[in-house]
């Protein structure tokens, strides 16, 4: 189990993809589309939600390792306060006194002890359910499909970002603004975008975490001077960048990872031990 710094970074840096995330969605919706603008409100508000979901239930799964430290020092607490009541009992007794009572009310420590163990039970009762969902839900699923895709051909997912890739991406697409400026438009008011706000949009490109889309592969595309081949669960694959030749760049894509939304990955040719992963 991570420590909680290392949780709460990760957490950090999964909001920040988030935000950068939903900037990228608001910049899809075509201009006076109010219909469009409410689905990507809508689709935000779900990713906020369902981040900040798992968040506090990996929070909630740190803090059960937390709370099992604290019954095992309750436990001994009241096992030594036990030995002392039977002492004393015993004392009186060979002193030719009174033995006193034993008290049948709980103790304070066993109080403590069953009302840590019936939010220990409580919390494992969510963390199953949450399981359960997560096993049954359209991310896993997805995942599925894709990894049994590209296990046909060879491949696997590859999650870490090429930076050099973002510079040359974001380097094309300012060579070549006038193809790709127009289709972009300012989320909050449907105008197209100010020279400005596309000098910003390259600079998240080349130097943030922030997912590219359809316009980004084109630029890929054009970078590389080679084909793009889009892998998705649903539906057929899509190429990008026909007109050139060469062995395609193979990409998968995804509508439920992460908890971020829609997305492109790279993939890489599977091992030997991806393999036996697999077949565990």
């Amino acid at each position: 189990m991570a420590d909680r710094d290392t949780v709460i970074a990760k957490h950090k840096a999964e909001k920040k993809e988030l935000l950068a995330e939903c900037q990228r969605l608001k910049h899809s919706i075509p201009k006076g589309d109010k219909k469009r603008k409410k689905e990507i409100t809508e689709q935000i508000v779900g990713l906020e939600e369902e981040l900040e979901s798992r968040h506090k239930q990996e929070l909630l799964a740190l803090e059960d390792d937390k709370d099992n430290c604290v019954n095992t020092v309750s436990e001994a607490l009241s096992e030594l306060a036990a030995g002392d009541e039977e002492s004393g009992v015993k004392s009186a007794v060979s002193d030719g006194g009174q033995p006193q009572p034993q008290p049948k009310k709980p103790s304070k420590a066993q109080k403590r002890r069953d009302k840590k163990s019936a939010q220990q039970r409580e919390r494992d009762e969510k963390l199953k359910e949450a399981e359960i969902a997560n096993l049954q839900g359209p991310r896993h699923l997805e995942t599925v499909k894709l990894q049994t895709l590209l296990a046909q051909r060879g491949l696997r997912i590859h999650q870490e970002t090429n930076e050099s890739l973002r510079q040359k991406t974001a380097a094309l697409m300012r060579d070549k603004r006038d193809d790709f400026l127009p289709f972009l438009t300012n989320p909050d008011t449907g105008d197209p975008f100010t020279e400005e706000e596309f000098e910003k949009y390259c600079d998240d490109i080349a130097n943030t975490s922030a997912w590219g889309g359809h316009l980004e592969l084109r630029a890929v595309s054009e970078a590389l001077s080679l084909p793009m081949e889009v892998v998705q669960a649903e539906g057929s694959k899509v190429s990008v960048g026909e007109d050139y030749t060469g062995q395609p760049v193979v990409l998968v894509y995804h509508r439920h990872a992460l908890g971020l939304g829609e997305h492109y990955n790279s993939v890489v040719p599977r091992t030997d031990d991806d393999e036996d992963d697999t077949a565990r």
